[in-house]
C-alpha cells in the first residue's frame, strides 16, 4: 500500500473522529480536507472510504455507552423506562432518514461543495451563538434533566432539527444539541441524547450509503479502511470523553467563533486564489 496514501487515510480518519460528534460538522471537514488532500483519480472511491470510516466513530460511541445500550436491549420488552428512551431515539430518528433518502441526491449534487460548506459553518455558528444568548439570559429554562425524562414530543422535535444537518456544514451533533437546547433539554442532556441518536443515524446512513455504492467496494480496499476506521474509532472515543467533560463547565460559544472565523477563512482563500478549492 502507498505509504502517502496511506497516511492520507490516517488524516481523513483523524479528521472524522474528531468532528463527528463536536457541533463543528464532520462532513464539512471530510469536504474540505479532501479537497487539500487532493485525491485525484480516486473520487468515487473517496465516497465509500468515508462511508466506512463514519462506523469507526459510530463504534466509540457504541463502546463509551455500552451498559445503557445494553440495558436497553435487555429491557426492550419487559422495562417501560427502557422501551420510552427506546421509542423515543426512534421517533428523533425518522425525519432525518426520511428526508435524507427523499433529497439524498440533490443535496449532494448541490451543497456538496467547499464554499457552500464555508457559508453553512457561518450560519451554524452565528445559531450557536443565539443560543447560547438566549440560554445565558434564561438560565433556568432547561426542564429536561434526564434523557429518560423525554416525551415523544421532545424526540420529534429534535428529530426535525436533526434533519437541518443534511446540509452539509451545519453538523448533525450541532443541529441535535442547539435544537434540543432550544426545546428545554439541559446542555448535558443535550449532548447526550445527541450521542444516542447519532447510533441509528449515522448506521443507518452508513449501511444505506454502503448498499448504493457497493459496486466501488474491494478487498484490496481493506487495509486503508482499516487505518481509516481505526483512527475514527480512537478520535472519537477521545473526543466523546473530552466533550462530557468540557460541557460540565462550559458553553458551546468556543465552537461557534471556531466555525464562523474558519467559514470565513476558506471563503476568503478561494476569493482570493490563496488555496485552490476543489469542486
Amino acid at each position: 500500500m502507498d505509504i502517502i496514501l496511506a497516511l492520507k487515510a490516517l488524516i481523513m480518519g483523524l479528521v472524522e473522529g474528531f468532528t463527528e460528534f463536536l457541533p463543528i460538522s464532520s462532513t464539512g471537514h471530510l469536504i474540505l480536507a479532501d479537497s487539500l488532500l487532493n485525491f485525484s483519480g480516486m473520487e468515487e472511491k473517496m465516497k465509500v472510504f468515508e462511508i466506512v470510516i463514519q462506523a469507526g466513530a459510530i463504534f466509540a460511541v457504541c463502546w463509551e455507552y455500552r451498559a445503557r445500550i445494553a440495558a436497553v436491549l435487555s429491557g426492550l420488552f419487559s422495562d417501560r423506562k427502557q422501551q420510552r428512551f427506546a421509542i423515543n431515539v426512534c421517533i428523533a430518528f425518522l425525519p432525518a432518514a426520511v428526508l435524507g433518502v427523499a433529497f439524498n441526491k440533490a443535496i449532494k449534487a448541490v451543497l456538496f461543495k467547499p464554499v457552500p460548506v464555508a457559508l453553512a459553518f457561518i450560519v451554524g455558528g452565528l445559531v450557536i451563538l443565539l443560543v447560547e444568548r438566549s440560554e445565558a439570559k434564561n438560565p433556568g429554562m432547561a426542564r429536561i434533566t434526564s434523557v429518560d425524562d423525554m416525551t415523544p414530543l421532545d424526540a420529534i422535535k429534535i428529530g426535525l432539527a436533526q434533519a437541518f444537518a443534511l446540509i452539509p456544514g451545519t453538523s448533525r451533533s450541532g443541529a441535535t444539541i442547539m435544537g434540543s437546547m432550544m426545546f428545554g433539554l439541559s446542555r448535558q442532556v443535550a449532548t447526550e441524547f445527541s450521542f444516542f441518536l447519532a447510533i441509528p443515524t449515522l448506521l443507518g446512513a452508513t449501511v444505506y450509503s454502503l448498499f448504493k455504492e457497493r459496486a466501488l467496494l474491494s478487498a484490496a480496499d481493506l487495509p486503508l479502511f482499516g487505518i481509516g476506521s481505526l483512527a475514527a474509532f480512537v478520535s472519537a472515543f477521545l473526543c466523546v470523553r473530552w466533550l462530557l467533560r468540557y460541557i460540565s463547565t462550559h458553553t458551546f460559544t468556543f465552537f461557534a467563533w471556531y466555525r464562523i472565523v474558519f467559514g470565513l477563512v476558506v471563503l476568503a482563500t478561494a476569493h482570493y486564489g490563496l488555496v485552490q478549492w476543489v469542486d
